[in-house]
């Protein structure tokens, strides 16, 4: 039997922010650690929404659970989250980098970036550089950023990062999808380079249901798309296992820094945890750091 839930160790003592925690993978990932122990901060963009998902894991027993308000597309709330948790916090152990956006029509975020760059990748890169000084010193600290199976399609529009030519709302989100893998493991060096112990790890959670198909669907009125989603349904795992992954990355004792976990079957799409595959074009250290840098300017414009 693969690793479960079950084999998370004890994280009494231990503070963890989880983005997009209301819903789906969040979640998922915000009750298995406050169930281990873990003061888990929920962070999200919609208040009440933050409010009754947390409402729930307290009636289910559950302890150590804080909500922030968080808004990944707007930078500023960004830096005011990022403030609050300086101020109330004396340390971070775990921060899981998990919320994301997929393929909305084209949005610009109040920054002037394509939303799901904005969302999935500026607004984690900025959360984590302005929250690591409160992981420093922490023992086994660690970063998990949560990308999926479309970086292994995805291209960065070095020309066109916002896609202000020929939009395509699953290219944008390949390419949003290949910036959180490239950003991980580009940390993950930058890291090991400064000789810190905090780790760097990527996940990504296969086919799992949760909230982002739905809205695509949505968001598209595209029949064909409706169809294809339809015949792979039976391919589509639980938000519980599509957790497992970026579980295993934040609390696995064997897990390291700079490995990328995904589901073991399938082809990757559905199982219990394992390491995984990253996309070739995140194996290059130029281009990595040629989008570091182009990120920061973004971040500090």
């Amino acid at each position: 039997m693969g690793w479960t839930v079950d084999d998370i160790p004890s994280q009494e003592g231990r503070i963890a922010v989880v983005t997009g925690a209301n819903i789906g993978l969040g979640f998922e990932t915000s009750r298995a650690l406050a169930q281990k122990g873990a003061t888990v901060v929920m962070a999200c963009r919609n208040r009440s929404r933050g409010e009754a998902a947390r409402r729930q894991l307290l009636e289910e027993g559950l302890t150590g659970l804080d909500l922030l308000e968080l808004d990944l597309a707007d930078l500023r709330s960004v830096d005011r989250a990022i403030d609050v948790l300086n101020d109330q916090y004396g340390h971070l152990d775990l921060l899981l980098n998990n919320a994301g956006v997929m393929a909305p029509p084209r949005q610009l975020s109040p920054q002037g970036h394509e939303l799901q760059f904005a969302v999935n990748h500026l607004g984690h890169m900025a959360l984590t550089q302005g929250l690591f000084p409160l992981m420093a010193s922490q023992t086994d600290a660690r970063i998990v950023t949560v990308t999926s199976g479309a970086q292994y399609f995805g291209a960065i529009r070095w020309d066109d990062l916002n896609w202000s030519q020929g939009y395509d709302r699953y290219g944008a989100y390949g390419q949003s999808k290949l910036a959180n893998v490239m950003f991980a493991l580009e940390l993950h060096n930058r890291l090991q380079d400064d000789n810190s112990s905090v780790k760097s790890l990527a996940a990504h959670p296969g086919i799992a249901r949760t909230n982002l198909q739905p809205a695509a669907l949505a968001s598209g009125g595209n029949r064909w798309e409706a169809l294809a989603y339809r015949l792979m349904d039976p391919l589509f795992q639980t938000a519980v296992m599509g957790a497992l992954p970026q579980l295993h990355a934040a609390t696995a004792p064997s897990a390291q820094s700079g490995e990328h976990y995904g589901p073991s079957q399938f082809g990757g799409l559905r199982g219990s945890p394992s390491q995984c595959r990253i996309a070739p074009t995140a194996l290059d250290p130029s281009s990595r750091q040629r989008l570091w840098a182009l990120s920061e300017q973004l971040i500090r414009a």
